[in-house]
């Protein structure tokens, strides 16, 4: 089976990222989203993201309009869908809004058509439970920002065809990524070991080891992290962090995954990071202050 067009579902942060590198190697995306602001902005991103390429050097000016109207949008799944040889779901990671989304592209896309999730911890063998094709259903684990970062998970479910599970291996090569395949089991590889990481991080704030600029600097210049542990959770997204903590919880059964408290408290008062404006940091137009509260500063 060729790939030529794509639609991506969800025009956030990742969906429109996802959009972009398809597009820079010219395949035909929609992009889709229930909110129309959603798209504008979505457009907007990926028409600022090319031009900053473009003033590297990375790509030539004829590229960012040529790019550009190879992605087409749209407010409607059945219609986006219906032309598509591989759909990537990339909404909030939320199992039943996921659930709903995949019931709806199974319904209206060709039976050909290859169902991918850019899920970082759900089930790919659940999601794959609830469509028509569970060989065609796949995780494509994309990392955040996409058009930046090399590596792709390719999350094989326990139904996943090998024939499509090397469709999309060659494919990410093709967007000039790095595909690692694994296999369908609590957060992969990347968040099963990261995840734990950052929590150990808020339990070392939290037990007042050290303040968070403390424990960031001690990871980023002892352990050549680009990003400290706190300041990555963060970038993420405090609730991300604690959904896929959930899920590592749940699925393992295993203590060791049980979210720091701090983390609850901080997502129950609105406090999300970057997206927010307050998270470990507080965030302001254009520049970062450290830290968030004086409470945080010391241990």
């Amino acid at each position: 089976m060729e790939i030529k067009n794509v639609t991506v579902i969800g025009a956030g942060t990742m969906g429109n990222g996802i959009a972009q590198i398809f597009a820079s190697e010219h395949f035909g995306v929609t992009l889709c989203d229930v909110s129309d602001i959603a798209l504008t902005k979505a457009m907007q991103t990926i028409k600022a993201n090319l031009e900053r390429m473009h003033k590297k050097n990375l790509i030539k000016e004829d590229d960012i309009e040529k790019f550009l109207l190879n992605i087409r949008i749209s407010t409607s799944i059945p219609e986006s869908v219906k032309n598509a040889h591989l759909i990537i779901e990339a909404a909030t990671e939320n199992i039943e809004l996921k659930m709903n989304i995949f019931k709806e592209m199974d319904q209206h896309a060709t039976e050909h058509c290859i169902l991918a999730t850019n899920t970082s911890s759900i089930s790919i063998t659940k999601i794959a439970g609830i469509t028509s094709r569970p060989e065609k259903v796949i995780g494509m684990h994309f990392m955040n920002p996409v058009p930046v970062m090399k590596l792709v998970e390719v999350i094989r479910g326990y139904s996943t065809s090998s024939e499509v599970c090397n469709l999309i291996m060659k494919l990410s090569a093709t967007l000039k990524k790095v595909p690692v395949e694994v296999n369908d089991y609590p957060g992969f590889v990347a968040n099963r070991i990261l995840m734990p990481m950052i929590n150990e991080a808020m339990y070392t704030l939290f037990e007042g080891v050290a303040g968070v600029t403390e424990i960031d600097t001690v990871m980023k210049l002892g352990m050549a992290h680009l990003m400290g542990p706190l300041e990555l959770a963060d970038f993420i997204g405090l609730d991300v962090c604690l959904a896929i903590l959930n899920i590592l919880y749940e699925g393992f059964g295993n203590p060791k995954y049980a979210p720091c408290p701090l983390l609850v408290n901080m997502v129950t008062a609105g406090k999300l990071g970057r997206k927010s404006g307050e998270g470990f940091y507080s965030y302001a137009i254009g520049s970062k202050e450290y830290p968030v509260s004086p409470k945080f500063s010391k241990c």
